[in-house]
């Protein structure tokens, strides 16, 4: 692609107001074009086989064709089109998927507002085999610091994505949308956070976790 020309985008999720969105932020960056859209994942694979294209931003569940399967139909039948998957989903096993399935990169719908323009840029540039992901997606890098000190009270990966986010300060509500889960829920596990470690308020959960390692101070 010649450096002077803009870079070509077709933008894929089904939900219109989203996609709005998604192109405001795409858009921003001087050089980037959105050409196509696509509510689904079948018009995402027609639109990226039919026009000149540099990068794919591919919801990953769609009707019609998911993005995992719409990005394998991509990159199988255009190598040269680079592929970022976006996702509500934080779990290692659907970034693995987006791997096999031949994207390039796989970043969280949660922070798609400060990381996409950059999560599109190193897709564009990484090398061959290079998987791209914004180092600050939390749990990702979370769930590894929970196997030590986390692990060894019998915390499971959630409890510590959980106590972490608490501990940085997070409301349930933003720790929800974050991890995708109810404001209930997140109440329900800090309560069994608190009984499991004995202790009585965010306060003390925030001194553990930094004790751990699980967050810094």
């Amino acid at each position: 692609m010649n450096a002077r020309q803009p870079v070509r985008i077709l933008l894929a999720d089904d939900h219109l107001v989203v996609r709005r969105g998604l192109r405001l932020v795409l858009e921003s960056e001087p050089g980037f074009v959105v050409v196509g859209e696509a509510g689904d994942g079948i018009e995402a694979v027609e639109q990226a086989l039919a026009g000149e294209l540099d990068l794919a931003v591919l919801d990953i569940t769609m009707p019609r064709m998911g993005g995992l399967q719409a990005a394998r139909e991509i990159a199988q039948r255009r190598p040269d089109v680079r592929i970022l998957m976006l996702s509500v989903h934080d779990d290692q096993q659907y970034v693995d998927h987006a791997h096999q399935a031949g994207a390039h990169g796989y970043v969280l719908k949660a922070v798609a507002d400060h990381e996409l323009i950059g999560a599109c840029r190193r897709v564009l540039q990484a090398g061959p085999g290079e998987f791209v992901q914004p180092p600050s997606q939390p749990a990702m890098v979370r769930r590894t610091l929970a196997q030590g000190g986390a692990a060894e009270v019998g915390l499971t990966p959630r409890e510590a994505e959980i106590l972490a986010l608490i501990a940085e300060g997070h409301t349930a509500r933003q720790i929800a949308k974050l991890l995708v889960i109810s404001p209930r829920t997140v109440d329900r596990h800090r309560e069994n956070l608190l009984g499991k470690l004995d202790m009585r308020n965010s306060t003390e959960l925030t001194r553990y976790a930094i004790r751990i390692g699980l967050v810094q101070p």
